[in-house]
């Protein structure tokens, strides 16, 4: 919930309204399937075709102070359960099978390291039933600067509840730090009980013991033309056009159909990479015309 549009990744959220990302929360439907059950709240991965949604970033990544990337989420719990939380409880409920926890603090306290929103309520209050992922060197970021003490970082992260830590670079520090701490006792046997339990029961649900590998026929589905279409038109519905002006009897927007001429400026004017924005070729995007397609 992008609540500080100075936050360089309001392009992730659907809505700085709590309410419309709630309702957003059907797209977990379209990822997994619909459940046959009557069970709300359990995962379920419907066949093949279907992939594990994830719901994320938990919780408040949206809210921090001035917009900081990473930053800071000052609110009380009032608030927080109110504005932040409320999707994760349709998300749950829905079945989703993994969350992600945020880069973020709550008044002070990195999600990461939060026992109390992450065990306590997520996963014990909330009775979320999937598995928790921290986000890309997650656990790293627990301490400033990042990977300063990553003992610490092990056990507080694992600690905290989050049961598969992504680690794209210092995993064999990660796996002996791990094993280590697991041997001596500082992070119980039964934490990584929980964690595997919880691994096992999504990827059981989603057949990935039975069919390890994605289906090679599908290939033909990625970028055909009608989803190409569906995309182009997703564009179009959700462009804002605003209209202001130095007054209401003489807006500057929309401009005259019959504008003789209109100056477009700006580093972004000619640019595709930026005018497509983040998620393009890149998480972050590309800039230039020439890495596009």
């Amino acid at each position: 919930v992008c609540r500080d549009p100075r936050w360089g990744r309001c392009y992730e959220s659907y809505s700085e309204d709590p309410n419309v990302v709630r309702s957003m929360t059907t797209i977990i439907s379209g990822l997994q399937g619909d459940d046959p059950s009557d069970i709300k709240g359990r995962p379920y991965v419907g066949g093949s075709k279907k992939v594990a949604a994830c719901a994320k970033h938990y919780v408040g990544d949206g809210g921090t102070f001035m917009g900081i990337n990473e930053g800071n989420t000052i609110i009380d719990n009032d608030g927080l359960m109110t504005i932040h939380m409320p999707a994760y409880y349709n998300s749950i409920i829905r079945g989703v099978s993994t969350i992600m926890v945020s880069y973020n603090s709550w008044n002070g306290k990195k999600m990461h390291a939060n026992h109390h929103l992450i065990t306590d309520f997520l996963k014990n209050k909330l009775k979320f039933r999937g598995f928790v992922i921290s986000d890309w060197e997650g656990i790293d970021r627990i301490t400033t600067p990042q990977h300063l003490n990553y003992s610490y970082s092990i056990e507080a992260g694992v600690g905290a509840g989050i049961d598969m830590i992504m680690v794209p670079f210092a995993y064999t520090e990660f796996i002996d730090g791990l094993t280590s701490q697991v041997k001596n006792n500082i992070i119980p046997m039964s934490r990584i009980d929980d964690a595997v339990y919880r691994i096992l029961r999504v990827k059981f649900t989603m057949g990935l013991f039975e069919n390890p590998y994605a289906d090679p026929s599908l290939m033909g589905e990625l970028g055909k033309q009608e989803h190409r279409e569906i995309a182009r038109e997703a564009v179009r519905k959700s462009l804002v056009l605003l209209k202001n002006g130095k007054s209401a009897y003489t807006p500057l927007l929309p401009l005259p159909k019959k504008a003789g001429k209109i100056l477009v400026a700006g580093s972004h004017a000619d640019n595709l990479g930026n005018q497509c924005g983040g998620w393009t070729i890149t998480w972050q995007g590309l800039t230039g015309n020439d890495n596009t397609t």
